[in-house]
């Protein structure tokens, strides 16, 4: 989809440029010694632009400089847009011979008034440009002193944790193992040999224990083949490493004895091993359908008995991981009350300990709140570890979960994972997403009135064949396939009609609005938007309507 007219990323800067441009235009040329500020500034906005997009899509997380200077230049398109306008209307109104002496006297002042509102806007303009130039250098200048100390420490994957957590700590994990493994197997438990490879594509949002099921399911059946592999994927992957580690794998050889070769080389390496053995192999939390498309290449779907079980949160790599192999699709289950009330009791209190009855209504809000996501419970039990058991300090962890999590270092790897999904997206269904932020929790929202809400903002538009309104219902189904939104209602046909926002994800969008200055949130409990930026949308709460009526 072609770049949109408003994104997170860059504001207002691209209906800047094209407010720019008409003012390049023959219309305005008797404007002069505006028109040369107004070329210059192009220049300088356009570079701009494209520097912010290349951030947005590259870098997952900027540096607090980075966010700093993105933060500035996305206020001052804002600014820039609203003297424009200005300008603009100064000049549109078109000129009418006045009939009459006083009629003359008035119209005399009326140009009057304007040339000076003219002069002040040209002013305002040659200012802003000031501003831009001395916060792109300003950026240089600090970036070039960042270098001496850019080395960052190595962070784990916190996936990969999942892959060494102990059965016997595991909760709600026993019944939907045994499901996987009985489409996996025969009634003997045994892997067919009587069809060529079982696929199953494991798929869910963020933090609902793929990985874990999918590791419990390789160590309860990888015995029984020669040649087995586990290997994660990632949003980045590194297709060569990835292929080793397979080829390394499956072979028995060291790592290093794979040597490092092209990826068509590889494959056929992996391919010679495998052929004509039974083989088990896991590829763990794949993003991408061309990341699949190469990877698939390597294992022999003739090989009876074999068998291989992939994990994603996009509903879309699903099914194509699923229809090369004839497979089938898992999707994955949220705790059911109990045993996300099990889960929490085993992280926060000891074997022979009760919760408190004055805190047991505030626990299942929060649970329900948790919505039998296990990553999330972990995160919030351990939050509540550190916190005072009394229903005060618990209720005040409940209206403000998404906040206090990131505050907590304790629960980074929770937010790491939730947030993986964020930034895996364009910059256009960012804002998409960020957008639903001004909704209230459990708000259920109607499709259509989105959508175009979206169209409003400016957000989506005509997309080659496809009409604004399609374009803005791909965006929708995009988010519904990367699992960041929930069906609320579909109609007869079975077609989405309105969608819901997860809690968790819903705090976490509210934190990243509030955070580059999306939305502005008033007389919502425990959020509190920079009071020093300007409002650009702001989004009263039910409590706070009130209180105004």
């Amino acid at each position: 989809m072609e770049a949109a007219l408003v994104t997170v990323a860059t504001g207002v800067l691209k209906p800047v440029l094209r407010k720019l441009a008409t003012l390049l235009g023959d219309e305005y040329k008797r404007f002069k010694g505006v028109r040369k500020e107004i070329g210059s500034l192009t220049h300088e906005l356009a570079a701009m632009e494209a520097f912010l997009l290349k951030m947005s899509e590259e870098e997952e997380d900027p540096d607090v400089q980075g966010k700093v200077w993105m933060t500035e230049v996305r206020e001052l398109s804002y600014d820039l847009e609203d003297a424009i306008d200005d300008f603009m209307q100064s000049v549109g109104d078109k000129d009418e011979k006045p009939d009459g002496f006083i009629e003359k006297i008035k119209s005399s002042l009326g140009k009057l008034g304007k040339m000076k509102a003219r002069h002040q806007i040209g002013k305002e303009i040659q200012d802003l440009k000031k501003q831009i130039i001395e916060v792109g250098d300003r950026n240089a200048r600090y970036k070039g002193r960042e270098t001496f100390s850019n080395t960052k420490n190595a962070t784990v994957d916190p996936r990969a944790l999942a892959v060494f957590e102990h059965a016997s700590k595991l909760v709600g994990i026993d019944e939907p193992r045994a499901e996987l493994i009985k489409l996996l197997t025969d009634d003997d438990g045994v892997a067919s040999t009587q069809q060529h490879v079982k696929m199953v594509s494991i798929v869910g949002s963020g933090g609902m224990g793929k990985t874990t099921l999918a590791n419990q399911v390789y160590q309860e059946l990888k015995e029984k083949f020669k040649c087995k592999a586990f290997i994660s994927v990632s949003r980045n992957p590194d297709m060569t490493n990835i292929l080793r580690t397979i080829l390394s794998e499956v072979s028995g050889q060291a790592y290093a004895s794979t040597k490092a070769g092209t990826i068509q080389q590889l494959i056929g390496k992996i391919t010679n091993v495998l052929a004509h053995k039974r083989y088990f192999v896991v590829v763990d939390d794949i993003w991408a359908v061309d990341t699949w498309d190469v990877i698939k290449c390597a294992f022999p779907i003739t090989c009876s008995g074999s068998i291989i079980i992939t994990t994603t949160r996009k509903s879309d790599v699903a099914d194509l991981c699923r229809s090369s192999c004839s497979g089938c699709i898992y999707n994955m289950r949220a705790l059911d009350v109990v045993h996300s009330r099990q889960l929490f009791h085993r992280r926060l209190f000891d074997s022979n300990e009760d919760c408190p009855p004055n805190l047991q209504k505030v626990l299942d809000e929060i649970l329900k709140k948790c919505g039998g996501l296990p990553l999330v419970i972990i995160g919030i039990s351990g939050l509540l570890a550190i916190t005072e058991r009394t229903e005060h300090m618990w209720n005040q962890v409940k209206d403000s979960i998404g906040r206090a999590l990131e505050r907590n270092p304790g629960v980074e790897a929770m937010i790491k994972i939730l947030s993986l999904s964020y930034f895996d997206l364009p910059p256009h269904l960012k804002t998409c997403l960020l957008y639903l932020s001004i909704f209230p929790e459990d708000s259920v929202i109607e499709k259509r009135a989105l959508i175009w809400r979206w169209v409003a903002e400016g957000f989506i538009h005509k997309d080659g064949r496809y009409t604004t309104y399609e374009s803005g219902e791909r965006c929708f189904n995009e988010l519904l396939n990367r699992s960041l939104i929930q069906v609320a209602c579909t109609n007869e046909y079975g077609k989405v009609e309105s969608c819901r926002v997860h809690d968790i994800i819903l705090d976490f969008i509210i934190s990243k609005s509030i955070e580059v200055n999306f939305v502005t949130l008033i007389g919502v409990p425990y959020i509190t938007s920079r009071t020093q930026s300007k409002v650009r949308r702001l989004s009263l709460s039910k409590l706070m309507r009130k209180e105004i009526q």
